[in-house]
Formats: structure tokens, sequence, C-alpha cells
């Protein structure tokens, strides 16, 4: 749809983590994570107020998806089901009050390449028409369900996504499950492989070298986003927990999430976030939870391809840089 609020940003850190016993028989394309506790939160190098305390969390097994969602899974899930994605649907006029009826149009927000403020994160973004999952750049681009089938899917909202999960009988994970998950049992590192950024002088991730935004110097291997199996999986078995693309949570954001979830006698099991969003930044605009960071994260602007990062979007929007994973309980429930 047409007002679109780009991935925003935040940081997290850090994760001890007790393995227990881990589910058996996993589902086609997922991998095992151990029920254990682990420490979540950033510590006191973190910039981030809304990713503080350090508070312990414990969380039961689950199963994740080892990969995001990829351009081939969707084209299935779309296929079966005929489901339209919110990129794709005309915007109404009665939820854009003052919008000219000329300016409602299908698409969503690209990223673009130019010499912009920094202080606006808006201002490398820029709203395509025709732009939607299949046709990430516009609708002149290709199809990317032919040239890139095991790329990550983007431009989807956070409908699109539950709409997903649900159809293959899983779910969006937890804000805790995700930074648990992207950490593999290693204790309180600052990546997901440890706390060198290029061990042995290689990139383990997908994130943004050169000037940001103007230019990409492709370090990496690439430009924009890669492959879902370009980089090293962690020590769970997991790819592209850092990097690449965003993903979906299912818990609202809230800047005191990690304050309230840290008071004294709250017992953390299993936390599925704060019963409603609020971002003091954009009021009256409803967040969800998106982790991971992207192909987007530059030490210039945004680091959060550290693996306890946070970070939030607008629930109605996609971007060329944001996708999904999704999870199922140890039980299969």
């Amino acid at each position: 749809a047409m007002a679109f609020k780009p991935t925003m940003l935040a940081m997290s850190g850090a994760a001890m983590c007790l393995a227990a016993a881990a589910p058996n028989a996993s589902p086609p394309g997922m991998i095992q994570v151990p029920a254990g506790t682990f420490q979540m939160g950033c510590g006191g190098e973190c910039p981030m107020d809304d990713a503080k305390p350090v508070h312990s969390v414990e969380l039961d097994a689950f199963w994740m998806d080892e990969t995001p969602v990829t351009n081939k899974q969707f084209a299935e899930f779309v296929d079966k089901t005929k489901y339209v994605t919110v990129a794709e649907r005309t915007p109404k006029a009665s939820d854009y009050p003052g919008v000219p009826k000329d300016q409602l149009k299908t698409g969503s927000a690209v990223f673009t390449t130019k010499n912009v403020d920094l202080s606006d994160p808006y201002a490398w973004w820029v709203f395509t028409e025709g732009a939607y999952w299949r046709h990430p750049e516009g609708p002149k681009s290709a199809d990317v369900v032919k040239s890139k089938p095991d790329y990550p899917v983007v431009h989807v909202t956070y409908e699109d996504a539950e709409s997903y999960c649900k159809w293959a009988d899983k779910t969006l994970p937890t804000e805790a499950q995700y930074e648990y998950a992207a950490r593999g049992g290693l204790v309180r590192k600052k990546y997901a492989w440890g706390d060198e950024l290029k061990p042995h002088g290689k990139w383990q991730a997908n994130i943004w070298q050169g000037k940001f935004p103007k230019k990409d110097a492709g370090e990496d291997g690439y430009r924009g986003v890669s492959p879902v199996k370009a980089f090293p999986k962690n020590n769970y078995g997991l790819y592209d927990m850092s990097g690449n693309v965003w993903q979906w949570c299912k818990d609202w954001y809230r800047p005191d999430t990690y304050a309230e979830q840290s008071r004294a006698g709250q017992k953390n099991r299993n936390p599925q976030g704060p019963p409603s969003g609020n971002d003091p930044s954009e009021p009256g605009t409803k967040k969800r939870v998106q982790r991971g960071g992207s192909f987007l994260c530059s030490d210039q602007y945004c680091v959060r391809y550290l693996v306890g990062s946070r970070g939030r979007g607008d629930i109605d929007s996609g971007a060329s840089n944001l996708g999904i994973r999704c999870v199922r309980s140890a039980d299969g429930k």
C-alpha cells in the first residue's frame, strides 16, 4: 500500500544458554532449537535504551525455519491459496483520509542509492508503484520466482507474514525465540558467530560495506539481497539470522518492554511481548518487532546485525529488505 514506514531501529544483546533436550523429528526445512535459559538484552556498551536492561528468559524447545522464507516457498503458498499481498491491493480511501485518489496506488518501498541526510531514516526509500514480492524492484524488474527462487521473499507486511506461517501450520517467532535461536548457544557474544566481525578475514553475513547509502562496495560478495544459504549457518544450523533481510516477530513493539520484563518477581518463561504497541517516535502507528537486520545495516548508520539488536516496523508496510521466518512449538502445536 501507499503509506510506507520502513524498517526501524534498535539494539539489544547478550545471551547465556542452558541447553536442555531438543525436540525430535524436525519437520522438513526446520531446525531443532533446544529448551534453555539465556540473558536477553544489551550490556553497558549499548547506545539504545529500549534494549536494556539484561534480563533472564526461559524458553521451551521449538522448531525454527532453517532459512528465511524463499521466493519459491512463498510462490507455492500464493499458487495454492490465491493469496494477494498487501502491496498488491489498492489502498482504500477510507484508510487514508485526505490523500488524493490518484495517489492511492499499489506498490511498496524500494531502497534507492543516493546522498542523503542520515538523520532522516526515510530518505533512501522510494514508494515504487507496482513493486511487490514477485517483482521487488517494480513491475519491469525480473520475476524472482524464476530468476531468484532461493532468495528470501521481501515486501511482506505483518499480515502477509502471519498468513504465510498460518498456511504452513506454523507461527511467527517471538522476539525472545528469535534472539535465543540467533545466538545458537553462544554466551554473551556480539554476533551470531562470536565477538569478531570478520573471523579469519571472512564476512559472516550480508551487510553493507562502503559509504552508506550511496555506494555498497559489496565486499561480502553481494550488493543487495543474497541467497538464503550464501553465508555460514550458526551453531544451531540456522542461516541468515543476521543480515540479508529483516524478519517479522509476533511481539508488539514498546521501548519499555525489557524494563517491564526485568521487574523483580516477574517470571519470564516463554514471553509473548506486551499486549499492545507504542512507539513514542511515531504515536498511533501500530508496530511489531523485527529482528536480524538486513543488507542495509552499516556501521555508519545501523549496526543491527548485532545478534541482540531490535527493530520495529509499521504492520501495514513492507520493504525490499523485509522478510519472514516461521517457528513451530516442540509438540507441533
